[in-house]
């Protein structure tokens, strides 16, 4: 089978709103994953066990499954008990959730690096809980993570080709869509994977930048 290009040009508006959706996907899944991510380091730091012990168990639970079963969960089992999601926002959660459980390793070390003696200058200082992690932990936690929370960011982009399994419109999905249509697989799946690798070079470059930007602090 020979390239086409006529039929990548026919096929490139298509594609692009997969992109678009793709791309949305990403960045709402790693905000909702950075969230959770502190909510569950900060909820194992706590003196409360039956809470720590509690979010532990969950969070490795989460971990230990895969992604696309939790997907399906979402999706497909949750509609049974009253509770049905929009396609995008089910793929969005399971994002989230999962690579959630992720960076919360990633915030735990970040916090662990923070020195003993910053939370005893805070106590000497008389600040409160919150002006602790506000103006001496977070700040100060967050620059060494950028590096691990960058390479979780760029797994998620990847692995946004298995919404495609619960009906979201995303990149991979639409290739399928056209290639099935047409019963031309090569351009569609080779721009799929020209798509990803661009996006991915793009994102690391910018990433990079932050790392040099941010990722370092002052002791």
């Amino acid at each position: 089978m020979e390239w086409d290009w006529d039929f990548v040009w026919q096929i490139m508006p298509t594609l692009i709103q997969g992109v678009k959706i793709t791309i949305l996907a990403t960045l709402l899944g790693s905000v909702l994953a950075a969230i959770v991510g502190l909510g569950i380091a900060l909820a194992r730091r706590s003196p409360n066990r039956a809470l720590s012990r509690t979010v532990g168990f969950l969070a490795e639970f989460i971990r230990g499954t895969p992604l696309l079963v939790q997907l399906y969960f979402i999706f497909y089992v949750l509609p049974d008990i009253g509770i049905l999601l929009p396609p995008l926002v089910a793929g969005v959660i399971g994002l989230g959730l999962h690579y959630g459980t992720y960076t919360a390793e990633v915030y735990r070390a970040g916090i662990d690096n923070v020195p003993r003696g910053q939370w005893e200058a805070a106590k000497a200082c008389n600040l409160n809980a919150r002006q602790t992690w506000t103006h001496i932990i977070i700040p100060q936690a967050i620059p060494p993570m950028i590096p691990a929370l960058a390479n979780y960011f760029i797994a998620m982009f990847k692995e946004t080709p298995l919404l495609s399994a619960i009906t979201v419109l995303e990149l991979m999905n639409q290739a399928k869509s056209v290639a099935n249509t047409y019963y031309r697989y090569i351009e569609p799946i080779t721009l799929v994977g020209a798509f990803f690798l661009a996006i991915s070079l793009c994102s690391v470059v910018l990433l990079r930048w932050l790392e040099r930007r941010y990722g370092k602090i002052e002791r």
